[in-house]
């Protein structure tokens, strides 16, 4: 194997795992170590990988043939079975990060008088002359003092700190493991939540900020979504739906007891409120319970300069932005007349200065709220549509049904974590 003498472990999550001919077949999510004593160098027993469809497999330290900062090497082959931590297992970022130690000899490195306290934000591996990787130095980071933003860092050997080997509990954060969520796709840091030990989830659900754990929760498994929601204060929770897409957030709280989804829905402000009690007095897996209400609605004076840049939205999916709507006032569902819609990529032909209003397609039909899920799938592929408005009897624009509307609709009720029933002791 031919690798680094030192490989700080914060600076391989998410690199890309490549086979020998040099095809990526996963992402690095964390490491899993033996813990012995404080005395004692863990051994490093292998890598988590996420492959296709977020699955976390377990890569032996003795299948990974190269470690350097930008990429791993693998000999090609991998159990495919989904990665289950044993109990003599830990894992470094999910488990070690964020834990409060102790460094004893205070600023004069060991040996002098003082102790430091600080916690865990990255651990270095080394790999020994038995060809071994074990875990070598520790980084640690003091609270801050006074009016520095940061505490000083240090970064010492193993077995020069203390509380390594104690469970994390009430001592441990989640400062250095956010860092690392918040640099993953929603869906991928959804699944590493969902692989965190009970008491290390609720530390990390309890700091992220609302906005953050409302785009985590649309990528988890419904029950993992009710759990969640049902062990935060009632005030966070409402606040976390109000971000949540209003198709999604009332998913979720008709799963919840009604007594629960009752309080909750009066807590939420009143707007948001009132989008997700209309999707929830549709009839489920109809076009009106899996619509989105909030599409790019234009009036009839806007222009394609104005589509352009509302569609610009970041936080638009794909799907949404595919499509505007020009309607008669008021221009929030339900509105008034829908006039039809424009498909971006045409707008993307036309000077900015044409209105949108003339360049709508006239040939496709609109959806009508009780619409089944199969004639939604049947509309969508038969116009070649990524998204499309439903109407009101009397021509109301209510909604989009987007493609992935549909897909989360139309997949197994627990295609989330299909992975996560389908693994196994791995050998």
């Amino acid at each position: 194997m031919s690798s680094p003498a030192r490989v700080y472990v914060a600076r391989l999550v998410g690199l890309p795992i490549f086979d020998p001919q040099g095809d990526q077949v996963g992402k690095v999510r964390d490491l899993v170590v033996a813990m012995r004593s404080e005395a004692s160098q863990p051994r490093v027993l292998g890598l988590v990988g996420e492959v296709f469809g977020r699955r976390r497999i377990f890569v032996p330290m003795t299948r990974v043939t190269n470690v350097d900062a930008g990429q791993v090497y693998t000999t090609g082959l991998l159990n495919m079975r989904r990665f289950e931590q044993r109990s003599t297992e830990t894992l470094v970022v999910g488990q070690l990060f964020d834990r409060q130690v102790t460094i004893p000899g205070g600023p004069g490195g060991p040996g002098g008088g003082g102790t430091i306290t600080g916690t865990i934000y990255d651990v270095a591996m080394e790999q020994g002359r038995t060809r071994d990787w074990v875990l070598s130095r520790v980084a640690v980071q003091e609270p801050a003092k006074a009016l520095r933003r940061r505490g000083q860092t240090h970064v010492v050997e193993w077995r020069d700190v203390h509380g390594l080997t104690r469970p994390g509990g009430d001592t441990q954060g989640a400062t250095a493991l956010l860092h690392a969520l918040n640099e993953m796709r929603p869906a991928d840091a959804a699944t590493m939540i969902h692989d965190l030990p009970p008491e290390r989830r609720a530390a990390v659900v309890a700091a992220l900020d609302d906005e953050r754990l409302a785009d985590v929760l649309e990528e988890m498994p419904e029950e993992d979504q009710v759990e969640i929601l049902e062990h935060l204060d009632s005030e966070r929770a409402a606040d976390v739906l109000e971000e949540m897409s209003a198709d999604d957030a009332a998913d979720l709280i008709a799963d919840l007891p009604p007594e629960t989804a009752e309080i909750l829905l009066d807590l939420m402000e009143p707007e948001e409120a009132k989008d997700v009690r209309r999707l929830m007095s549709y009839v489920e897996n109809t076009a009106g319970a899996m619509m989105t209400p909030e599409p790019v609605v234009l009036g009839t004076d806007a222009t394609v300069a104005d589509a352009l840049a509302l569609v610009r939205n970041p936080d638009l999916t794909p799907a949404l932005a595919a499509l505007v709507y020009v309607c008669r006032p008021p221009l929030e569902t339900p509105t008034g007349r829908l006039i039809g819609v424009a498909h971006i990529q045409r707008l993307l032909r036309e000077p900015p200065s044409t209105l949108v209003a003339g360049a709508l397609d006239e040939s496709m039909e609109n959806l009508r709220p009780e619409a089944t899920i199969d004639q939604v799938a049947a509309h969508l592929a038969t116009y070649n549509l990524v998204c499309a408005p439903v109407v009101d009897e009397n021509g109301h624009l209510l909604g989009a049904v987007t493609v992935d509307d549909l897909l989360d609709h139309m997949l197994p009720a627990n295609w989330r974590d299909r992975g996560l029933s389908e693994g196994g002791r791995r050998g």
